[in-house]
């Protein structure tokens, strides 16, 4: 049985269910425990768990990041909230050469199970140094898995199973989705790392996106369906690994693919999904691969400029238009 419930009860549920499911999880962050989370997400964990399993750190990503990846090799399995993406730059050097090589460096001999999870990306008019999309760059990383959600079900489903995984899992979420409702069902679900979602189905094009684009993805498809254009809509989920087989199934059927995304222009998963496309269904291409992603520049705070910055559904709209013209 479902029920509507939002973006943070979602991930929240998640989280206190793989609690009481395993011992060795643990939650730590800033503002966690006695604040209830930055976003409400851990509210009332404190209180079910107490302080040994829901633990509020000092401002220092880098150090609470480092106890995480120590506790993670000794038998345990934590779970570090990021107040955002954008300051956990300061803990990549334990996400990148300590978390994500573990494994390989060790021979096998430890595994490195943390969910890093937070939100990512634009939340408005926080300026440059607080909007950034990091999936390109956790996902060049090899050791790490990424999901990027954008929706309740989703959120949940996935985030239990990033729990389970005996990998690092970098979990991107969004500030301004953290109130979104949808439904979840009651009972217990896991959804499989790796595997995208056709949210829509299409004939003439296909739109690919992932986190919050997915609202501009689904817009600009609702729009197009009133011109008689049918686009098939595809949430990625997962970064990485990357299901490839959803994406190239889908663009051999409508011959056209438009990606939607927030990040820079430059090395971002639009770049490789484009040249995956391009190697693995060219011959079923009737139009050049087209995508739409954030300026190539920083975001500034009037929001004259957040707006331009930003993909959103004209903009994706008139893509998708053009992909049309030049098929014909």
């Amino acid at each position: 049985m479902s029920r509507i419930i939002s973006f943070r009860q979602a991930l929240r549920e998640a989280m206190q269910e793989e609690m009481r499911r395993d011992d060795s999880i643990f939650l730590m962050g800033e503002e966690v425990a006695q604040y209830n989370g930055a976003y409400k997400v851990s509210q009332g964990m404190l209180d079910e768990f107490g302080p040994r399993r829901i633990l509020d750190t000092p401002i220092a990503e880098l150090g609470f990041a480092a106890i995480a990846v120590g506790a993670s090799t000794n038998g345990t399995r934590p779970i570090v909230e990021f107040m955002t993406w954008n300051f956990a730059v300061l803990a990549l050097d334990q996400i990148l050469n300590h978390a994500a090589k573990m494994v390989s460096m060790s021979g096998g001999q430890f595994s490195c199970p943390i969910v890093f999870r937070g939100p990512n990306g634009s939340a408005g008019q926080l300026g440059a140094q607080h909007s950034q999309a990091f999936e390109s760059w956790y996902a060049n990383i090899p050791g790490l898995k990424v999901i990027s959600v954008s929706n309740p079900y989703d959120a949940k489903g996935l985030l239990k199973s990033a729990i389970r995984d005996q990998d690092p899992v970098v979990f991107m979420e969004s500030e301004v989705m953290y109130g979104d409702e949808g439904e979840v069902p009651e009972e217990e679900y896991l959804i499989p790392i790796g595997k995208a979602d056709i949210k829509r189905a299409g004939t003439d094009v296909t739109i690919v996106s992932f986190n919050k684009m997915m609202k501009v993805a689904l817009g600009a498809a609702e729009e197009l369906a009133k011109e008689g254009i049918s686009a098939e809509v595809i949430d990625l989920r997962t970064i990485r690994p990357l299901d490839w087989h959803t994406i190239v199934e889908s663009v051999k059927k409508t011959n056209r693919l438009v990606i939607v995304e927030e990040q820079w222009p430059f090395a971002s998963v639009s770049s490789e999904i484009s040249y995956r496309v391009q190697k693995e269904a060219f011959d079923y291409l009737d139009a050049p691969i087209r995508r739409i992603t954030s300026a190539d520049t920083n975001m500034h705070y009037a929001p004259t400029l957040v707006a331009a910055y930003l993909p959103d559904v004209a903009r994706t709209v008139k893509l998708v238009k053009e992909v049309m013209y030049m098929a014909k």
